[in-house]
């Protein structure tokens, strides 16, 4: 078998799916994408297909490896995006060839099922009791929410006060019958989330994710030390080696990958093996398409340290399409309990409906994330 064609669709709300043709008919679907660059990375799986057409779809090893390792530079967001969707796109087609899930390719399931958990609010957390409740009618118990707006380096009580009042009635209303997480979202300096996350303490939030950008992960250690809180990063982590630096300093209790951006399956399945062996559990960021989810699923599946399972459906972030919008087999998505099960079709098990895709994408949205600016003009971390 040997690969004949790379073609990407930009779609909305802010996607990019990827199909990789081989000339014995069997195709492969990835997810490469960077939300808001989405022609950057398009730009790079095409300058990466040099690499590969003509090649053995079956010799994902050696491809993942050519891919990173043959251009001097490598690593990044961008670079390794486009590797991530080509590498699930190339697993996609082994397990299609072989007639089995990708899990099974893997070593098999050490679950039967993964939690998942739902976004509730926006960018600017309000309104979210009418939101759980929403949600909680559908099946789930466990939430995630933007922990605060813009943060000061130095900020106020006033504002400490409004980030602290959301988390108490979100308590008040529901008690220990759901649980949550906060994401900070890399808006808190490492002074302020001391602050927050001492404030935040008596609420027992499930854990805080991104308390500080990746950049400075050198405080994530010294930030747990003075917590119970469980503490997760890894979405702005793009390889193996980046997430070596901060399982050796420690204070991560979460690692949050991206399937999409941490170089697909080949390399999140490495990471999620380094996690277990420093006794960190897993939780895949998605909040992407549903290649991205059930690339995620596949290492779940086979990763006795998997936690539970971000998901995009109803997220904020999704305007102009659903999760399942561009899915032909919608039911094996379906929850049980708020669990998603393993994936029953070969490959990734995700059957993508092409003329859908080849129709919306003619008219895709460049999405942009907001530029948030602090009262005195100063650029703030959306």
């Amino acid at each position: 078998m040997k690969i004949t064609k790379l073609t990407t669709y930009r779609l909305a709300p802010r996607w990019m799916f990827l199909k990789v043709d081989t000339d014995e008919g069997i195709s492969g679907w990835g997810e490469p994408v960077i939300e808001g660059r989405a022609r950057s990375v398009e730009a790079a799986v095409h300058e990466l297909s040099e690499y590969l057409i003509g090649q053995d779809p079956a010799r994902i090893n050696d491809i993942w490896q050519t891919l990173y390792r043959g251009g001097f530079y490598r690593g990044g967001p961008i670079l390794m995006s486009a590797i991530s969707g080509i590498d699930q796109a190339l697993w996609d087609i082994k397990g299609k060839a072989l007639g089995v899930p990708v899990y099974q390719l893997l070593g098999g399931l050490v679950r039967d099922k993964i939690k998942a958990y739902s976004w509730v609010g926006g960018d600017r957390p309000a309104e979210v009791i009418e939101g759980i409740r929403k949600l909680q009618g559908i099946g789930f118990d466990t939430f995630k929410l933007n922990g605060c707006e813009e943060m000061g380096l130095i900020d106020s009580s006033r504002k400490i006060d409004a980030t602290v009042a959301v988390v108490a009635q979100i308590r008040e209303a529901f008690g220990n019958s759901i649980e949550f997480g906060l994401d900070f979202h890399g808006r808190v300096n490492a002074p302020m989330a001391k602050v927050l996350i001492k404030e935040l303490e008596p609420y027992r939030p499930l854990f805080i994710e991104e308390p500080v950008l990746a950049e400075q992960a050198e405080y994530y250690p010294r930030l747990a030390a003075q917590t119970h809180i469980p503490i997760a990063a890894g979405e702005r982590m793009y390889s193996r080696f980046e997430f070596k630096r901060v399982l050796e300093q420690g204070g991560l209790a979460i690692l949050q990958p991206d399937l999409s951006h941490a170089g697909g399956i080949t390399e999140c399945y490495k990471i999620a093996a380094m996690a277990e062996a420093y006794d960190v559990t897993l939780a895949p960021h998605c909040p992407l398409g549903p290649i991205a989810l059930a690339a995620c699923l596949h290492v779940d599946f086979v990763s006795r340290n998997a936690v539970f399972q971000e998901q995009s459906m109803g997220i904020h972030y999704n305007q102009g399409a659903e999760l399942l919008d561009y899915v032909v087999n919608k039911e094996d998505f379906s929850m049980e309990g708020a669990f998603f099960l393993p994936p029953s079709k070969p490959g990734l098990g995700v059957v993508i409906n092409e003329e859908l895709v080849i129709e919306r994408s003619k008219q895709a949205p460049d999405w942009r994330n907001p530029v948030w600016r602090y009262e005195d003009g100063s650029v703030a971390e959306w």
